[in-house]
């Protein structure tokens, strides 16, 4: 008969940390790899610059173009190095949720600042009286 030692809260904590580590690594290569990276207006495609270990990107990869290629996703990425809930580092796109889509969909807009700042309301049926006639404010 083979015993197995049961699973410390501690050892949690620190695969959290290891994976938390690798996490932030893996972020700030995607931020250089997007900052860094060559545009080439004469096909529309974004070239890596450089090699990124971490992302599983080689130099001369084509990571933005207008057709034909398959997008580096941080979340697929993440899930190939193994880290559990990948959800949770990434944001969600715009399209599908998030801070952006609330803002559209759930916010009021306003036409202008003026409508905003105003305490009274305005009625939209009944136009007001046009200044001078209608002539305008430089002419006499």
């Amino acid at each position: 008969m083979v015993s197995y030692p049961l699973p410390v809260g501690g050892d949690h904590i620190v695969s959290n940390m290891f994976e938390d580590a690798l996490v932030s690594e893996v972020k700030s290569q995607w931020k250089r790899l997007w900052k860094e990276r060559i545009d080439d207006p004469v096909r529309a495609e974004g070239v890596a610059s450089m090699d990124f270990d971490k992302l599983f990107v080689e130099r001369g990869t084509v990571v933005l173009a207008t057709r034909c290629f398959k997008p580096v996703m941080l979340r697929e990425i993440l899930e190939q190095h193994k880290v559990e809930n990948a959800e949770r580092h990434v944001p969600p796109n715009q399209h599908v949720g998030g801070w952006h889509k609330f803002a559209r969909t759930s916010l009021p807009r306003y036409a202008s600042t003026r409508q905003r700042r105003s305490f009274g309301f305005v009625d939209v049926k009944k136009p007001q009286q046009l200044r001078k006639g209608g002539r305008g404010w430089l002419h006499k």
